[in-house]
Order: C-alpha cells, then sequence, then structure tokens
C-alpha cells in the first residue's frame, strides 16, 4: 500500500508528514479586479461528487486503489464536503464523555480499535490548468485522520480535524488527468484528544481547495492594530509582518483604508528577504468592539523587479486593546462581561459539513438575542465563523481542538490517573502543541478573537500549560484560558482567569470572597437541555453586584438532531441512540437555544431579556434608562411607549434624542399630558428601545431592550404620560354581567343536575365529580375534570432524579378516591349519604355549591378538595384546596385539568407572554393578550416534556374555530396551559413522534408549578424559591362557556 504503515495510526507522536507550516487565512488574488468581484483565478475547489469506497478497517481498503493505474471510475461515489456517515456508510454516533469504542474494544491511550475502525477511500480525478506552475492542496477539514496520495505517490498524512492541512502536490503531477486518492481513518491515536460532547463522524468534511501561488508570493500576515493610550484611544499602532515563499527581489506596497476607502496610512518597501515587517501609527482610528465593530481594510500588493503585480491581499483590520488590568479584564479600557454562547458546528441535515450560508444565519440570530459573544466549542470553526464575528461584531474564544474527558473522568466522577491524555506525558506534548500552533496561524487576525483556549475538559497538567505558554508567547495581544485548573490546579498559571463549568451563582458569589486573584468567567453555564434556562437571571445579577464576575456562555446554541424522513413521511429529528449507536447518551446532545432547524426556542425569550445592554423601568410619569453598555449611547435608538388597558393597546408613542451615555442611568421625562381616566383597570406601560437605523443583522425599529410596569392612574389627574405624537384610541371598558333569574336544582338519586339561561351541570355521586357543563347546547367536558400534581418531567427533572423524590403527586394524580362530598343550595348545606343526594326534588336558587373530598394516592396519607360553586349567570366558580401532609415531597405542580375535545383548540390568553415561561424562567416574558393554537403550545423539545405554562395569567380562552368554548378567569394570576396532550402523555414519548394523534385538549390552571431550573442537567435541583413546597394550598377561578 504505498509503503504507509499502519502502524504508526496508534503512535501520538506521528500526527503529520510532509503537511505545509500553518499560516494565516488570508485570500490571494491576481489583481484588484479579481479582488472586488470576491473570486480568485488562483483557487480551484474540488469540492463535489468523488468516487468512494468503505471498508471496515485496514484490512478491508481495496488494495492498490491509490495506484495511477487502478481505475475507481465505476465505484460508489460521495459528496465532499460530507460526513460518511450521512452519506449513508455506517451511522452516526452520540456519545457525551464515553469514548465510542469503550464496551466494544479494550485499548490504552494511543491505541485504536482494531476490529472496527472504517476508512473512507476516497478518489477524485482532476486537470490542472495549464498556466499553473504549481499546485498545492488544502483539506479544510478532515474527521479523523487522513493519508494523502497523487498518481500512486504518497504525498503526506495529517491528523487534527478542525484545522486545514496543506500538501504540495507540484512534485507528483502529470499532464492531463492526475488521480487523488485519499485514506480518511474513522480512528487513530488523535481521537483520544477529541473526545467531545458531539455526533462522532468521519470523512472530509469542510471544502478541499487546490491553489497555485504566483513567483512572489505572501506564505503568512501576521497583523497586530493596537490602540495606543496616549490621548485616549485615538490613535493606534500598527505592525504588519509578512512572510514570504522566496527570499528574491520584490516591492511590496501596502495601504490601510477606512470603509469609504479612503486611505489613512500607507508605506511601501522593496525587499529581499523572506520576511518583513511594516509598522506605523495611524491617527483617529475608531475602535473595534462587539458593539461598535469598527473595521479598516488592509490592501498589500506585491509586485516582481519588473514592477509586474504577482498578487493583491486585504485583510480586515480591527484596531481593540484587550487584557487584564486591575484585575479585571478589560475590552478598550472597559470592563467587559461576556453575554456568550457556546456553538458547535452543526447543522441537522449535514451535521459539521455546514451550509456556509448557515454561519451568517446563525451570527444574525444570536446579534438580535443580544449576544456578545462565542466560544467555539470545542474546536477551531471554519474561518467564515470568524470573518462574520469581525463584521457583526461578536468576541470569540478560540479554542483548541483538544477534549479527553472520557480519559479522566468516570460515571461524573473525577478519576485521573496515569491514563489520563495529555497530562504530563512527553508523547503527546508535541500533538497538543501543534494543534494549539495549528489553530493560532489561521486565526490570529481577527480581531474578534479575545482569547484562545487551550481544549475543553481535557484535565489538567504540564502539557497544557505549556499550549498556555506558547499562546502567551506569540500572541500578548491576547489572553488564554483553560476551565481544567478547576479539576487539577497543579499549573493554576495555565488560564488567566477562573473559569468553571455549571457553578451555580451563589456559589460562584462564595467562591470570589475568598479568592480574589484572578477574574471569573462560567465556559458554560445555563445548560440548555429541553425545557430549561431556569434561574439565568441570578447570574446576569451578579455580574452587575460582583465586578470580578465578568458573564458567562451558555450551553449551547443549538440542538444536535438529525432530521429525517419519518415512517410516515413526516420530518423526525433523531437523537443518540436512534441509529443504534451504542454506547450512547440518547438526547443529551439537545441542549440548545436554538432547535436543530435553528428554529428559536422559548427560552430564547429569556436569553434575550439578560442578555440586553439596557435596563429600562418605566414608572407612571416616566421612564429610567440603564445604559450598561460600554460604548454606545442610548441616543443610537428610539425609545417607544405602549400603553395597555386590561391586555388591549390604548395609546403608543415613538420618542428620539434620549441621551444616555454608557454607563448612565437617567429618569427620561418629557412633554407630560392628562389622559382622561378610562376606568377601572390594570394598565401596564411597556417601554422599548429599537433600533433607530438600520444594521447588517436587524432592520431599522427591530427592539433591542424592553421593560414593562404596571402602572397605577390617578382618577383626578389621569394618566401622565409622554405627549409625542398627541394620539390615543381607546378601548371600552366591559361592564359586569348581572345575574338574570334562579337556577333550576334537579336533585336526583345520584346526580345533581344545575340548570340556568343556556347552560346547565350534572354533579355525580357516583363519580364523585362534575360530570357535565353544557353551555349554549355543547358539553364542555369530555372526561372528569382533574386535581393535578404532576407534570411530564423536563429533563432537568430526569437528570437531578426528582421524579423519584416526588413520584407519589403522579399517583396522586392518576388515582383518588372521593370520600365525602358536601353541597348547599343557597344557604341550606347538605352532606350526600351513602352516595344518594336524598330524595328526587327540584327547587329554585341563586347559587349550588358542591364540595368533593379525595383520598389520594400518597403515604402518608394526604387529601384534598375541589368545590364548585354556580351561580344563575353560567360563572362556574372552582377551588381546589391541599392541607399539607407532613412528610410528602414537594409538588411538581398545583392544578385543576380539564379535558375538552380536540376541537377547541384556539388559544387566547391575557397573561405573559408571547412564549411560554415558568416561574424561574419569565423575566424576558412580557404582560398582554396573546392568541394561539394548542399545536403552537408545544414546544418541540427533542424528548416531549412539560411545556406551554404561562404565568401571571388573568384569564384563558380555548375555543373551537367558531368562537365557542370555555373561559377561565382569576381574582389573583394564576399559571394556565392548553395543550394537545395530557401530562403523562407527554411523559411516556420520547420522540414527539411517539405522541398520539390529539384527541382533547387539555386546560389546565395551576396555583403554581415548579420551576424548570437550568443550573445542570445531572443534578442540580431548582433553586429553593422555585419549589412548589409541600405545604398547604389554594387556587382559585372562575369558568364559564363562551
Amino acid at each position: 500500500m504505498s509503503g504507509f504503515d499502519f502502524g504508526k495510526l496508534k503512535d501520538p507522536q506521528y500526527f503529520a508528514e510532509n503537511r505545509l507550516p500553518a499560516h494565516s487565512d488570508h485570500v490571494f488574488y491576481r489583481d484588484e479586479t479579481e479582488l472586488a468581484r470576491g473570486v480568485s483565478s488562483f483557487y480551484r475547489t474540488l469540492g463535489g461528487v468523488w468516487h468512494f469506497a468503505h471498508a471496515r478497517n485496514t484490512a478491508f481498503i481495496p488494495q492498490g486503489f491509490e495506484a495511477a493505474d487502478y481505475d475507481c471510475h465505476d465505484w460508489e461515489t460521495i459528496h465532499v464536503p460530507a460526513h460518511i456517515q450521512m452519506e449513508g456508510h455506517g451511522v452516526p454516533h452520540y456519545t457525551n464523555t464515553t469514548y465510542p469504542w469503550d464496551g466494544h474494544e479494550s485499548i490504552a491511550p494511543g491505541e485504536i480499535p482494531t476490529r472496527s475502525n472504517p476508512v473512507g477511500c476516497y478518489v477524485k480525478y482532476f486537470n490542472v490548468p495549464e498556466d499553473w506552475e504549481n499546485v498545492f492542496i488544502s483539506f479544510g477539514g478532515v474527521d479523523e485522520a487522513l493519508a494523502l496520495f497523487l498518481n500512486g505517490h504518497f504525498v503526506g498524512y495529517s491528523e487534527d480535524s478542525c484545522t486545514p492541512a496543506d500538501f504540495d502536490l507540484t512534485p507528483y503531477l502529470t499532464a492531463g488527468e492526475n488521480k487523488l486518492a485519499t485514506m480518511v481513518f474513522r480512528y487513530a491515536s488523535a481521537s483520544w484528544l477529541e473526545d467531545q460532547d458531539f455526533w462522532r463522524f468521519s470523512g472530509i468534511y469542510r471544502d478541499v481547495l487546490l491553489y497555485t501561488k504566483p513567483q512572489h508570493h505572501i506564505e503568512d500576515i501576521a497583523v497586530r492594530a493596537v490602540p495606543l493610550e496616549r490621548d485616549g484611544y485615538t490613535d493606534g499602532q500598527l505592525d504588519v509582518h509578512l512572510t514570504f515563499g522566496d527570499a528574491s527581489e520584490k516591492h511590496v506596497e501596502i495601504l490601510l483604508c477606512d470603509e469609504d476607502g479612503d486611505c489613512i496610512w500607507e508605506d511601501e518597501a522593496s525587499i529581499l528577504a523572506k520576511t518583513h515587517t511594516f509598522s506605523g501609527e495611524a491617527a483617529c482610528v475608531l475602535l473595534w468592539s462587539a458593539e461598535c465593530p469598527w473595521l479598516y481594510h488592509l490592501l498589500i500588493r506585491v509586485r516582481d523587479a519588473a514592477d509586474v503585480l504577482q498578487e493583491v491581499v486585504r485583510v480586515r483590520v480591527g484596531f481593540r486593546e484587550f487584557c487584564l488590568r486591575d484585575g479585571l479584564m478589560q475590552i478598550n479600557g472597559k470592563r467587559i462581561v461576556f453575554k456568550g454562547v457556546n456553538r458547535h458546528e452543526f447543522d441537522c441535515d449535514h451535521g459539521r459539513a455546514m451550509d456556509p450560508a448557515l454561519f451568517e444565519q446563525d451570527l444574525i440570530a444570536l446579534k438580535r438575542a443580544n449576544v456578545n459573544a462565542i466560544r467555539t466549542s470545542h474546536y477551531p470553526n471554519s474561518s467564515r465563523l470568524y470573518e462574520l464575528c469581525d463584521i457583526y461584531g461578536l468576541y470569540v474564544i478560540d479554542e483548541t481542538n483538544l477534549e479527553t474527558h472520557g480519559s479522566w473522568m468516570k460515571n461524573g466522577a473525577y478519576a485521573k490517573d496515569a491514563h489520563t491524555v495529555p497530562g504530563d506525558h512527553e508523547a503527546w506534548l508535541p500533538a497538543v502543541l501543534d494543534r494549539a500552533q495549528s489553530m493560532y496561524e489561521r486565526d490570529k487576525n481577527h480581531p474578534s478573537i479575545l482569547i484562545w483556549s487551550c481544549g475543553n475538559e481535557s484535565c489538567g497538567g504540564r502539557d497544557i500549560y505549556e499550549m498556555s505558554e506558547y499562546f502567551r508567547r506569540v500572541d500578548p495581544t491576547r489572553l488564554v484560558h483553560y476551565e481544567g485548573i478547576f479539576w487539577d490546579r497543579s499549573y493554576p498559571a495555565t488560564s488567566d482567569m477562573e473559569s468553571q463549568m455549571y457553578t451555580k451563582a451563589a456559589d460562584i458569589e462564595a467562591f470570589l470572597k475568598e479568592h480574589r486573584d484572578k477574574p471569573f468567567i462560567c465556559c458554560e453555564y445555563t445548560h440548555a437541555m429541553g425545557n430549561s434556562c431556569g434561574g439565568m437571571h441570578k447570574y446576569t445579577e451578579l455580574t452587575e453586584r460582583e465586578p470580578l464576575y465578568q458573564g458567562g456562555f451558555i450551553w449551547d446554541f443549538g440542538d444536535q438532531a438529525i432530521r429525517r424522513r419519518g415512517r410516515y413521511g413526516e420530518d423526525v429529528f433523531l437523537y443518540g441512540g436512534d441509529f443504534g449507536d451504542r454506547p450512547s447518551d440518547y438526547n443529551f446532545s439537545g441542549n440548545g437555544i436554538f432547535f436543530a432547524d435553528r428554529r428559536p426556542t422559548a427560552k430564547l425569550q429569556d436569553v434575550k431579556y439578560n442578555y440586553q445592554n439596557f435596563t429600562l423601568r418605566p414608572a407612571w410619569n416616566g421612564v429610567e434608562i440603564e445604559n450598561k453598555s460600554l460604548f454606545s449611547d442610548a441616543d443610537d435608538y428610539e425609545l417607544r411607549l405602549t400603553l395597555l388597558l386590561d391586555g388591549r393597546k390604548i395609546w403608543e408613542t415613538w420618542q428620539q434624542g434620549h441621551h444616555v451615555e454608557p454607563g448612565e442611568t437617567k429618569f427620561i421625562d418629557a412633554v407630560i399630558y392628562k389622559m382622561p381616566y378610562l376606568g377601572e383597570g390594570e394598565y401596564v406601560l411597556t417601554a422599548s428601545l429599537c433600533l433607530k437605523n438600520e444594521e447588517p443583522w436587524a432592520p431599522a425599529g427591530y427592539e433591542i431592550a424592553f421593560g414593562q410596569a404596571v402602572v397605577t392612574p390617578s382618577k383626578e389627574e389621569g394618566i401622565r404620560l409622554f405627549d409625542i405624537l398627541g394620539r390615543g384610541v381607546a378601548a371600552p371598558a366591559y361592564a359586569p354581567i348581572e345575574a338574570a333569574g334562579n337556577l333550576r336544582v334537579v336533585q336526583g338519586d345520584i346526580n345533581l343536575g344545575v340548570q340556568g339561561a343556556g347552560f346547565s351541570l350534572i354533579f355525580s355521586s357516583a363519580q364523585g365529580n362534575l360530570v357535565s357543563y353544557r353551555y349554549g347546547g355543547r358539553e364542555l367536558i369530555e372526561e372528569l375534570p382533574q386535581p393535578s400534581f404532576w407534570r411530564a418531567p423536563v429533563d432537568n427533572d430526569y437528570g437531578s432524579g426528582r421524579m423519584a423524590d416526588t413520584a407519589q403527586w403522579k399517583l396522586a394524580s392518576l388515582y383518588r378516591r372521593c370520600i365525602r362530598i358536601e353541597y348547599s343550595v343557597d344557604d341550606a348545606a347538605f352532606t350526600v349519604v351513602d352516595g344518594f343526594f336524598g330524595r328526587q326534588e327540584e327547587r329554585r336558587a341563586k347559587s349550588v355549591t358542591v364540595r368533593f373530598t379525595y383520598a389520594l394516592t400518597a403515604s402518608p396519607a394526604a387529601t384534598c378538595t375541589v368545590t364548585y360553586t354556580v351561580d344563575a349567570t353560567g360563572v362556574l366558580r372552582v377551588a381546589l384546596d391541599y392541607e399539607a401532609a407532613e412528610g410528602l415531597p414537594e409538588m411538581p405542580d398545583f392544578a385543576m385539568l380539564f379535558t375538552l375535545s380536540a376541537d377547541y383548540d384556539r388559544i387566547r390568553f391575557y397573561g405573559y407572554g408571547p412564549k411560554e415561561n415558568y416561574i424561574d424562567r419569565c423575566e424576558g416574558a412580557r404582560l398582554g393578550i396573546y392568541e394561539s393554537t394548542t399545536a403552537d403550545a408545544v414546544e418541540p423539545y427533542l424528548r416531549p416534556q412539560e411545556t406551554g405554562n404561562h404565568c401571571g395569567v388573568r384569564w384563558i380562552e380555548v375555543t373551537d374555530r367558531s368562537g365557542h368554548g370555555i373561559r377561565l378567569a382569576g381574582d389573583v394570576p394564576f399559571e394556565a396551559s392548553a395543550l394537545p396532550y395530557s401530562p403523562h402523555e407527554l411523559e411516556n414519548a420520547r420522540h414527539a413522534y411517539d405522541l398520539p394523534r390529539p384527541q382533547h385538549t387539555y386546560l389546565r390552571a395551576s396555583a403554581g408549578m415548579c420551576g424548570v431550573g437550568g443550573d445542570d442537567s445531572w443534578g442540580a435541583p431548582v433553586l429553593a424559591e422555585y419549589v412548589q413546597k409541600n405545604e398547604t394550598r389554594h387556587l382559585a377561578f372562575t369558568l364559564k362557556g363562551i
């Protein structure tokens, strides 16, 4: 096999052969016309269709297939870029920390599986343009290891799945057609260094480029653009270090231009060396930051001695300073707070072989959600991501492709031993440093990158410390991050900041009281698995009172699920184990604030609010604006004020010219007028800041911050508000409905009937419940109303074991026995004896009350009562009461559940929305009237779970298409949902496609559901203040047909 030694695959020190040195990711063009078009004739893509054979392991590789005379034209084909498994060869495999071979083959670090080590054999036939005197190839990303051949000759070898591998093809080219052959190994010794929490794929998954170089070519560019501290950072120091492929004479012109094309600095030199550095100062530069991503264009022209243009290069330049000063991380002299997100490079249809358009789509979505930072978890991303972060303005932690989680943590327990990789092992050090160098050299010119990360969850030791020292040595303009020193503090200087994962906000605060030598970030926090992100505001509040806590990065951007066509032709999203992949961590890949298809989840509602740079506090006579930005004035935005009366908009205005500087808090008062008093009701004032001008990531008018408050107007003064437009639209007040006539009460042996104008109810002693509520000739109740103390567990409940702790409440919700029935007609009270209401009779009454007492399936014994009171208007007052029984656990929920026909699938409510929210995740919700459907109320989490809840509900209506249905209203705000599935149906399904076709609508009113949690998803309980304790509880609301 052309002399390639497969034994080298298990040698940690064999990670590259004949691979060209890593270099900056600049693109070079023949002239400025090509540059303007963005298409360089120096490059050709080899992306597209390749010939392909799949081998189970190295023994099954087609012998000699790389030879020039071995005809592969009749082979199967595969797309490049793509993962082999996504193209139908083998299956995707998801595991979190466990190495994928665990339980299949027993191997030690460095060794590789032998029985199953699939190899992808790729072949591409191509011709080279006649004017190309030299030819090189660049593989943007190959997972896991690549052996390359051209026309039967061995060209080279490379590992590191996430940085480019370039090779010189020139010595092996022939005239006419050339045959490129590669062997892509799923496992090599490098597999021990790439144990990230993601789908395990293999193949050529990033683009492959052929390129040629001109005679005088810039091999590498290193740009440093820093503001000078004098004069308040108004001038900039620019250093441009060029490395050439030759030392012969050439002439170089270099210009720094602003966005308008005006040159602000230039230089030129004739060079007779392989390296040269241009240095100079640029006056009055605008500084780059995530808030204000000012960029300049560095234009470089290279000419030969005869003044013939060789190449043109353009590099985006951002002047910015990032450093530790006074114990804090600072950007351009200001304390930075990272409002970040971890982001895997993942597409539900193509895995990590992402459609380039998705990079821009993702960053636009993050900017709109007020995210200001990305951690490239846990490997270098495609260069396009960094280009867009430079342009749109997002800070980046660029992470080395290193994770060895399964080598030192077993079943969640710290287990560092001699097999921990890389540790202090000399054999692994060269590969570790190579990964750092490959990332640094490619990405060093991007101003968006503030921090180099030494990898993720690889314990600690000398090898990673040496990597951190490498970064400091080559780049003093950035800081170095590594979370692993939390677990292994033998080399604490590895990280310039204290970095931890999933530490509770209170514990961070306690830690910083004792350890004030470094700033602190959460490189992962608010684990967004399923219905999660509860308590995120605790971290936001901590950034405001503890300077050393400088923010964090949510885990993570999007669900890693794979879209496939289901059994019945529908789109389904599959997670670990669904492909028969074992071992697996199943739906633990679903941790996104976006779904796998990039639709936003309801969690994003709170993320956007917690990350907004302005706090707005409306009051009856104005609004206080706190500007938490570092560089942006509130005058860059328009202020919108909206007044609601009982949820209906009665007035709105826009205001400009509110000057609130960064770090300043100001109360905005303006021309005030008196609005006529519009009657009793709830007045809610919402203040929003919206983009005044269009941005690359959002149109003018897009809301970037809001605040809301209930205001109380004075009957004498009216409502004092800003009068800019001088107009308002009033809505008529609702008049109370007076009771008309009396109820007709029909007392039977088993049933008690209550009838009124257009409605009727039946209470049954046999069923121990309300069995009928007819309104307008329609039966509204399909099944017996029931007290509900259970919810479909969310992923955090599974992870913390909370279901086992509270399982009695599931039984209590499913199984109960009516032990007492009491009723009263007007003021006369009765008790049902032996299941009979008494003698049959009929009477008139103004109101009827029926109370059912239930014995719950619980130990110790417990009871609850449900009381129904109906009056002549048809309003049914419902009360659920529970007196705490000592020894029972906390309640997941305390609610009444009504089962209606699935025809009642229209929802309208006055409460907090528009997206679902929970007691610990409602900061970003706002009070208003919202409309939806029961189907849309279900958030499509990878594993079905509790969904659709709304806090602060004043009333909720569930109707059919004609507007008939039911309305619940509370004297005090309550929680509510209307779903096409019961809590138990949601709990029983492992995928959305396991859910039954909707037959009912489940309308729920709750005095309070437990929070969803989110500190982590494997043990952290819901914060104590958001738990529904086992204590005396009361729920009351009215129900009426409409």
